[in-house]
C-alpha cells in the first residue's frame, strides 16, 4: 500500500536523524557487566534456589553489602564488594568476583565469588 506521501509505506513516519537513540535504562544495566542486582547474583552463585528467595532474603534484612544491611532486591553490587549472608544455620561472606549473564552450573557459580570464611 502506497502512503500519501508516495514512500510506499502507509501512515508511518521515519526518522532520518544521523544521532542514535539514547539507550533506555534497563539497557544500560544490561550492558554494563560491573554491576548486577543483588537478587540476581545471589541466585547465579546458586546461594538460593530462585530469584525470588533471593529477594525475599534480602527483604527481610538477612544480606549485608560491605558490612550495611540492606532491604532492597534491586541494590545493584560491583566487583570487589563483600556480602554476608545468613543461611539457614550459617553465615557465608562472599567476595564478589564476577557476574553471569544467565545462571550456570555449580562450577560456573563458585567462579563468581570468593569465600572469605
Amino acid at each position: 500500500m502506497i502512503g500519501t506521501d508516495g514512500s510506499g509505506v502507509s501512515g508511518r513516519r521515519f526518522s532520518k536523524s544521523s544521532q542514535p537513540a539514547e539507550p533506555t535504562h534497563r539497557e544500560r544495566v544490561a550492558a554494563a557487566p560491573d554491576r548486577q542486582r543483588i537478587d540476581r547474583w545471589l541466585w547465579h552463585a546458586r546461594l538460593v534456589r530462585t530469584r525470588g528467595a533471593a529477594a525475599a532474603l534480602v527483604d527481610a534484612g538477612y544480606v549485608r553489602v560491605n558490612g550495611a544491611r540492606i532491604d532492597a532486591p534491586s541494590r545493584l553490587v560491583r566487583a570487589a564488594d563483600v556480602i554476608t549472608v545468613a543461611l539457614d544455620r550459617r553465615v557465608r561472606v562472599l567476595k564478589v568476583c564476577a557476574f553471569a549473564e544467565r545462571r550456570g552450573h555449580a562450577a560456573v557459580a563458585e567462579a563468581l565469588y570468593e569465600e572469605l570464611t
